[in-house]
């Protein structure tokens, strides 16, 4: 139960920033003993793998923040994020392997489905964040973007740090992600209609 907590934890985190997880949880099995990594993932503690995972955080955490620069971040990280997701996920729930040999055996042995799992989870947090992101700099005039990714980073390294010490506080910002996605819905749909309104006044005059 444990393991799965801290496996959806560190997906939804790379959901938020795909490094700051795998980068987590690399550094913890490297130079800690918090973590045992499985077998199959004990690459992610390489010191050239940390230093890659660092880098690639670096450009992230600037490109997010930056207007019309953070849309095209999150485009090209529609795909890394999930895979990142998928990997924290795996790591995470100490599944043993990420190598296929045999295709039949991985799929037939259901070795697939922590990475899977992890793929969906970090997929649903980027499109929640993707979309949120566009009202904000809108609403904002572009001043928000630091901001919200700033929050965004601290949260994705919050939540991958307590997945791993403390698992069962996974479910608090669980519960906290959804409500955010109600507001967030019901904050997109009243933009809607005050533009909807502002059209219909236009008209009129």
């Amino acid at each position: 139960m444990f393991e799965l907590l801290t496996g959806t934890g560190l997906a939804a985190s790379a959901g938020l920033n795909a490094y700051i997880p795998l980068l987590t949880v690399g550094l913890l099995a490297r130079y800690t003993d918090l973590i045992d990594l499985p077998s199959g993932w004990a690459w992610l503690g390489d010191g050239w793998v940390l230093i890659i995972l660092a880098a690639l955080l670096s450009v992230e955490v600037v490109a997010d923040k930056v207007p019309m620069l953070d849309h095209v971040n999150d485009v090209v990280q529609t795909v890394v994020r999930p895979t990142a997701g998928g990997l924290a996920f795996g790591a995470g729930s100490t599944a043993e392997t990420v190598t296929v040999s045999d295709p039949g055996s991985f799929f037939g042995s259901h070795e697939w489905v922590p990475v899977a799992t992890g793929v969906l989870i970090a997929f649903g947090v980027h499109l929640l964040k993707s979309a949120a992101r566009p009202i904000i700099n809108a609403t904002t005039a572009g001043v928000g973007a630091p901001v919200a990714s700033t929050a965004e980073d601290a949260t994705s390294a919050l939540v991958s740090v307590v997945a791993i010490l403390l698992p069962v506080l996974v479910l608090l910002f669980l519960v906290g992600l959804l409500a955010f996605w109600f507001w967030f819905r019901r904050r997109r749909a009243d933009r809607r209609r005050e533009l909807e309104a502002a059209r219909a006044a236009g008209f009129r005059v």
